[in-house]
């Protein structure tokens, strides 16, 4: 029995995903297993960045801020096949991780803060006192 190779594109694309792999072989190929996505919105202070990292270890996750990019780096434990298994599916992704992802706006990295919770790393981060909305009250003159 061969083993499926499960993507999450359309069976039409996977030429295009094949040409993907082989022109960036450091984020889709054999240096980094898989690419998490993720979820970033804002609020009034913070830029917020969300992603699913069920079943990692956090203290094996490295999250920095460099240049108003932010880049989140692991891995997940690869635990080796056992041969006498028969898959029929084989989707759940293993090995090292990575992401780099541009920020929207100026941010204050120093005052970032990350917490794991249920498998969600959440990661917020103050935007810079210059790019923060400011509020100005008009005053009457009788």
């Amino acid at each position: 029995m061969s083993l499926i190779k499960w993507t999450p594109f359309f069976s039409d694309f996977d030429d295009i995903d094949k040409l993907t792999e082989s022109m960036l072989p450091t984020v889709r190929g054999s240096q980094f297993g898989f690419t998490p996505a993720v979820d970033m919105y804002e609020d009034n202070d913070n830029i917020i960045i969300e992603t699913q990292l069920a079943g990692i270890d956090p203290d094996k996750v490295d999250v920095s801020i460099e240049n108003n990019v932010l880049c989140i780096k692991g891995e997940s434990e690869k635990k080796s096949e056992i041969d006498d298994k028969n898959y029929y599916r084989k989707e759940i992704r293993r090995g090292s991780f990575f992401r780099s992802i541009p920020l929207p706006t100026k941010v204050d990295g120093d005052k970032a803060s990350a917490v794991n919770e249920e498998g969600i790393l959440k990661i917020s981060i103050p935007k810079a006192a210059e790019v923060k909305p400011k509020s100005i009250k008009i005053q009457s003159k009788k």
